[in-house]
């Protein structure tokens, strides 16, 4: 009852007109960033952040916070439209969503993707408003070795669920883990892999990468099947809206799985992109039809779309009662209320009552104010699909580079670009995942980092992997993953030799 007080209270303060026109500012800003690729919803709050100095710290937390929900809704959309990631957690969304797109299903997929992140950011809210305490004690737990228990099990979960060839997964995730390892050593300072290029020493940026492999490397392979000089059809209608809503809500197994899913790895933290690859992976896994997933299924999008929100929304739990971060937003966030002179922590809910549950409401109001604004312009944007590609290919190119130059303010980084959309167009010809490769790209220096920590505090012992039955149950979850196709073939073997002893009989 206390809590659902201070809510009401939250929503008092929320519900001013001033807050009310910021919600709607930050909405639309962070849409816009979401959609360009490169810029991410923390690159966009921390350009933004010096214009909130002068506003009241509750008003300022609200808009920025805005501005992040946009982007988590407006990463969606170049993902599904043109195959291009606006943001890392949208990756696994291309997989089915711009399949759905190039079958005319634009606005299905959208409405699908905006629908499914509302309902994963609205759990994750009220899992922040109810369970604040419990989650803070719970995410004490994790050390080094927790963390690289819950990364390993994202990779694990990748070799075990996937229905590509476990020989090609392992093959792109040695790959990404390769790419990831190149830089400074962050522990000895020792060079890895650059070859006297002083660009490489920060390593590869996951989001040039992620530009290249999926936005230019699908250019080139529908350049090499010949251009289209006439635009994907894209029936487009507000029917199409509510018809996909009385359509979706059967996958409520899927919503609920990613929903935990993305909780889960949002306080842990684990952050919202292992949340949206674990989640795709379970859900095709799971499915009673796997074989449409990659090729327009529309699981493929509510399951990535849910976890990616929850998990980024639920990243905030942490930042606010512990004072630890569970993403790079978060981080930008922490830092703004660092300098706007509030202290992260328990006490904050004691003494600036205000500003912690105004900006509780506010996730409410603004998850509702950013589904309208994309829904409604959902129209809009799947309409950019009846452009000749003839004519917005060279836009996308230019996009594209535009995106990968502002990461660092660099055209070594647009080369690079370059670079990773011919590796993304060898790989679709070639039949590889870009799945497992861009996943451990993402998560090679975490995993790496986590690793070497937990391997000094056991002065070089593996059984801390063992230590307590945290880690112990997600380390064995991971193992069972990671042998699961060997489980699969015996069963095979099994069943055969079987079926060939009964035909005998």
């Amino acid at each position: 009852m206390e809590e659902l007080g201070n809510l009401a209270h939250g929503f008092g303060v929320a519900l001013t007109l001033p807050n009310l026109g910021f919600m709607l500012i930050g909405i639309t800003l962070g849409v816009l960033i979401g959609v360009l690729p490169g810029l991410g919803g923390a690159n966009g709050i921390a350009i933004l952040l010096p214009l909130t100095f002068s506003m009241n710290p509750t008003s300022a937390i609200i808009m920025l916070s805005c501005i992040y929900w946009g982007a988590l809704f407006g990463g969606a959309i170049t993902s599904i439209l043109f195959n291009i990631p606006g943001e890392p957690w949208s990756v696994a969304t291309t997989f089915d969503g711009y399949p759905m797109a190039q079958q005319g299903k634009a606005a299905q997929a959208l409405t699908a993707a905006f629908t499914s992140s509302f309902i994963g950011a609205l759990f994750a809210v009220l899992l922040i408003s109810f369970t604040a305490p419990l989650l803070a004690k719970f995410a004490l737990k994790f050390g080094p070795a927790e963390f690289f228990a819950v990364q390993m099990l994202t990779f694990a979960s990748f070799v075990g669920m996937s229905k590509e060839p476990p020989a090609k997964t392992l093959a792109a995730m040695m790959l990404g883990f390769a790419l990831a390892a190149v830089g400074m050593d962050s522990v000895t300072g020792t060079l890895r892999m650059t070859y006297g290029v002083p660009e490489l020493l920060k390593g590869f940026d996951f989001l040039i990468a992620v530009i290249g492999l999926f936005g230019i490397g699908e250019i080139l392979l529908t350049m090499e099947e010949g251009l289209a000089f006439k635009g994907k059809s894209a029936r487009i209608s507000s029917r199409a809206v509510w018809d996909t809503w009385t359509d979706i809500f059967k996958y409520w197994k899927t919503f609920l799985r990613a929903t935990a899913i993305g909780c889960w790895m949002g306080i842990t933290p684990g952050g919202a992109t292992p949340a949206s690859f674990m989640s795709y992976g379970m859900a095709r896994r799971l499915s009673r039809h796997p074989d449409r997933f990659g090729k327009g299924e529309i699981q493929g999008v509510i399951a990535p779309e849910t976890a990616a929100h929850a998990a980024g929304t639920s990243a905030l739990l942490p930042m606010l009662t512990l004072g630890i971060p569970g993403s790079p937003t978060a981080a930008v966030l922490l830092g703004g209320l660092l300098i706007w002179g509030l202290q992260p922590g328990p006490m904050l809910f004691v003494e600036q009552k205000d500003f912690v549950w105004g900006l509780i409401a506010s996730m409410y109001l603004g998850n509702i104010v950013g589904l309208i604004v994309v829904l409604t312009t959902v129209p809009w944007w799947a309409a950019i699909l009846r452009i000749p590609f003839s004519v917005i290919a060279p836009v996308i190119i230019v996009i594209c580079a535009i995106g990968a130059y502002t990461v660092h303010s660099s055209m070594f980084d647009v080369v690079l670009m370059m670079v990773f959309g011919v590796l993304g167009y060898l790989f679709k010809k070639l039949k590889y995942p870009l799945a497992p490769l861009v996943l451990a790209l993402v998560l090679g220096d975490m995993a790496e980092a986590s690793f070497r920590q937990a391997m000094l505090l056991s002065q070089g012992s593996l059984s801390i992997f063992w230590a307590n039955p945290l880690v112990g149950s997600i380390v064995g979850l991971a193992l069972l993953m990671l042998l699961w196709p060997l489980v699969g073939m015996f069963r095979r073997n099994v069943l055969r030799r079987e079926g060939g002893a009964f035909g005998r009989v």
